[in-house]
């Protein structure tokens, strides 16, 4: 394995308290890391060692399987063992915690702990709360933490608390680009450059730290994405519902064929509109009276429903339906949309008014942005939201079939 000079300094140079490696995806960061916190492993101090992320499924992706690669490792690769789902692991003949931080509440499981030494994956993503509450359990002479992250809003706890700070704290940093990675192949840079546009393409290729402001999908393009027909040879159908009572309840129709995904149909019923709200029951029959006159009639289709819904999830299996709740990952989500939209792989059919009018108008919210988060605004969002769910929780089965996606990114 060959080392970008980028690679090689960080490596030798981080010996600081917190050591923190960012930028751009597919930049080189992780190996680096990786490579650091092997051989702190190695020689580290007695006490607890973290490893530590989002879930557990991803620091079994994200940092595991990179390690376990001996083309990436050499030896050192069969020296780490660990089952992905499992609250511990073993590195180098050194016994490991595995913890997963999706909120807050995460930081009590740190209680108590006197650790050595931890590695963060993908920093941003985790809760301050829990960022605190493991810097002071690295209480060991010497102990050292080690983390990767992409950037977020420059407002993000983790660049103004830490990273800004640097010089009045025991860190170290270092800012990756896409050319600090010199196994890419330029083809694969290409491909990378443009699946992320917009906000994604500065902070995931650029490897910048800006504030989402402006259009979520400001690369919308009627006249590439607005279409009149749909292709037949449909490989899979999909459906996304987005529940509302008092709000509308949207459905949408999507189609896999010839390398792209189409929406080929949208149901919707506004209550207050319409001055009258339906029962599940009543729901869940238009809907399956919608799909009995959809393109997808009589094929197989996936639904997927707002994780929210539990009641209309209930009635549709009563139904004959079944239903799959939605990934809710909101700015997993939106990247996905977006990546599709940026390499031509997501077409509307033009009868989707209500789904082309909110995506044309949907927006992030400033007040979101001046606290450091990326969030869209909650309203007009029912068509964008249904679609969200339909494509970003169903990706592992399309993949594969659109052959402009070549990274994994989404």
């Amino acid at each position: 394995m060959t080392l970008s000079p980028l690679q090689e300094r960080s490596i030798a140079h981080a010996t600081a308290r917190i050591n923190i490696w960012e930028g751009a995806v597919r930049s080189g960061k992780t190996v680096a890391s990786l490579l650091r916190w092997l051989t702190y492993v190695a020689q580290a101090p007695p006490g607890a060692l973290i490893v530590t992320g989002r879930t557990l499924d991803s620091i079994a992706r994200n940092v595991f399987m990179p390690m376990q690669d001996p083309a990436l490792f050499g030896p050192a690769a069969g020296l780490v063992r660990y089952t992905r789902g499992a609250p511990t692991g073993e590195i180098l003949g050194r016994p490991v915690e595995v913890i997963g931080a999706s909120d807050a509440k995460a930081e009590a499981k740190l209680r108590g702990m006197t650790a050595a030494g931890a590695y963060v994956d993908e920093a941003t993503v985790l809760p301050e709360a829990y960022w605190t509450q493991l810097l002071a359990r690295l209480s060991v002479p010497g102990a050292k933490l080690f983390a990767t992250t992409n950037p977020d809003s420059p407002r993000h706890w983790l660049r103004q608390k830490y990273l800004l700070r640097a010089d009045v704290l025991n860190l170290r940093s270092w800012r990756f680009r896409l050319e600090d990675n010199p196994a890419l192949d330029p083809a694969y840079v290409e491909a990378l450059r443009r699946e992320y546009v917009g906000l994604w393409h500065r902070r995931m290729i650029l490897g910048e730290w800006v504030a989402a402001e402006g259009a979520v999908y400001d690369m919308l393009d009627e006249a590439r994405h607005v279409v009149d027909h749909i292709p037949g040879g449909v490989l899979l159908w999909l459906v996304g519902v987005d529940y509302g009572t008092t709000n509308p309840t949207h459905a949408v129709l999507v189609g896999v064929a010839d390398g792209a995904l189409y929406v080929a149909d949208e149901w919707r019923w506004d209550s207050r509109s319409a001055h009258r709200q339906l029962t599940d029951v009543e729901i869940s029959a238009r809907l399956r009276e919608w799909l009995a006159r959809s393109p997808a009639a009589g094929a197989p289709v996936r639904v997927v429903v707002d994780p929210s819904a539990a009641s209309l999830r209930v009635q549709l299996h009563r139904d004959g339906v079944r239903t799959h709740p939605a990934d809710n990952d909101v700015i997993g989500g939106i990247r996905t949309v977006s990546s599709l939209l940026a390499v031509g792989a997501l077409r509307i059919h033009r009868r989707c008014a209500h789904l082309l009018d909110e995506l044309a108008g949907y927006s992030w919210d400033d007040r979101a942005a001046e606290r450091g988060e990326d969030a869209p605004l909650k309203a007009d969002d029912h068509g964008p939201d249904a679609l969200r769910y339909a494509v970003h929780t169903t990706r592992a089965l399309w993949r594969a079939h659109v052959p402009a996606l070549v990274t994994g990114a989404v």
